[in-house]
C-alpha cells in the first residue's frame, strides 16, 4: 500500500512538474513588454488579475475583447517624461510598465503557472512591483482558482520576500472595487476579507499598501451609480461592440475610461509612496 501511494505521489510530482513547464512555454510565447535590463530603466512589473490585465496584447483585441481593460494596460501611459520630472524621489531616466496580470488567476495559479517566476527571474535592483490578487482567491465555488485567506497570506508573504532578495521594492494593492453592493446612494465593499487580509500581511511584513478597495469604491460613490455602471463596467448595449454583439451585464470588468480612472488612483498613491523612499 505505501509502495503504491509512493508511486501516485511521484506521478502527481512528475505531472506537475510538466504542467508548469508547458505553461511556462506558453508564458514566454504571449505577446508582452520585455522587461529592460538597463540600468537607466526602472521596470514597474504587474502581477495580478484580469481586472490589471493589458489586454490590447491579445490577438485581435478588436475584434474579441474590445472595449474590455484592465488598469495596468493604461497605467504606462502615467510615466510620460513631464509626470517623471514631478518625482519628488526620482526613478530611472525612464519607466517600463511590465504588465504580467492575467485574468482568472489567484496568488496560488499566478505562482503555479510559472507567471510569478517570470518577474522574479526578470527583476533587478531598484525596480517594483505592484502585486493586486483576492477577485479570484475569494471565489469559493471555482475550485481551480480559490485559495482560503491563509494560504492567500502565505502567497503574498512569498512574493514579497522574493522581490526583495532581488534588490526591488514590493507594493501590495487590495482589489479594485465591483460595482456592487449599492445602498443609499453608497458602494459598499465586495471584498471585506481579502483587502483586510492584505492590509494585515502590508503591516506585517512592512509594505506599503495601496489600498485600491476604498479608493475605488470611494470613488465611484462620488461618480454615481449610473454613471459608473455604464461609463466604467462592461454594461454594454447591444450592437454596438463586434466582440459583443448581444450586449453585456458586467460589473467587474473596465471599460477604457474605468481602466483610466482606477490606473489614475494607483498612480497618485504609488507616487506618494516613491517620495517616501
Amino acid at each position: 500500500m505505501k509502495r503504491i501511494k509512493n508511486i501516485l505521489t511521484a506521478f502527481f510530482i512528475s505531472a506537475f512538474v510538466l504542467i508548469s513547464a508547458q505553461t511556462e512555454q506558453d508564458n514566454q510565447k504571449e505577446r508582452s513588454v520585455q522587461p529592460s535590463k538597463n540600468k537607466n530603466t526602472t521596470n514597474i512589473f504587474l502581477a495580478g488579475d484580469s481586472t490589471v490585465t493589458d489586454y490590447t496584447l491579445e490577438s485581435n483585441y478588436q475584434e474579441k475583447r474590445y472595449p474590455q481593460q484592465g488598469w495596468g494596460g493604461v497605467f504606462q501611459e502615467f510615466f510620460v517624461a513631464d509626470s517623471l520630472k514631478t518625482f519628488k524621489s526620482p526613478l530611472a531616466k525612464n519607466v517600463l510598465v511590465v504588465d504580467k496580470a492575467k485574468g482568472g488567476r489567484s496568488t496560488r495559479t499566478f505562482f503555479q503557472e510559472g507567471r510569478w517566476r517570470y518577474i522574479f527571474e526578470n527583476l533587478k535592483p531598484k525596480d517594483w512591483v505592484l502585486i493586486q490578487f483576492g477577485h479570484n482567491d475569494e471565489s469559493e465555488k471555482k475550485v481551480d482558482r480559490y485559495v482560503d485567506v491563509p494560504g492567500y497570506k502565505e502567497y503574498l508573504r512569498l512574493f514579497i520576500h522574493q522581490t526583495r532578495e532581488k534588490g526591488a521594492t514590493p507594493i501590495l494593492v487590495t482589489p479594485v472595487s465591483r460595482n456592487y453592493p449599492w445602498k443609499d446612494g453608497a458602494l459598499g465593499d465586495s471584498h471585506v476579507d481579502y483587502a483586510k487580509a492584505m492590509i494585515e500581511v502590508g503591516k506585517e511584513q512592512k509594505v506599503d499598501v495601496i489600498d485600491l478597495n476604498r479608493l475605488s469604491r470611494d470613488f465611484f460613490t462620488k461618480k454615481g451609480k449610473d454613471f459608473v455602471t455604464t461609463t466604467y463596467f462592461m454594461n454594454l448595449p447591444e450592437g454596438k461592440f463586434t466582440a459583443y454583439p448581444k450586449g453585456q451585464k458586467d460589473d467587474t470588468h473596465f471599460q477604457p475610461e474605468g481602466a483610466k480612472a482606477v490606473a489614475q488612483l494607483v498612480y497618485n498613491e504609488f507616487k506618494k509612496i516613491v517620495g517616501k523612499k
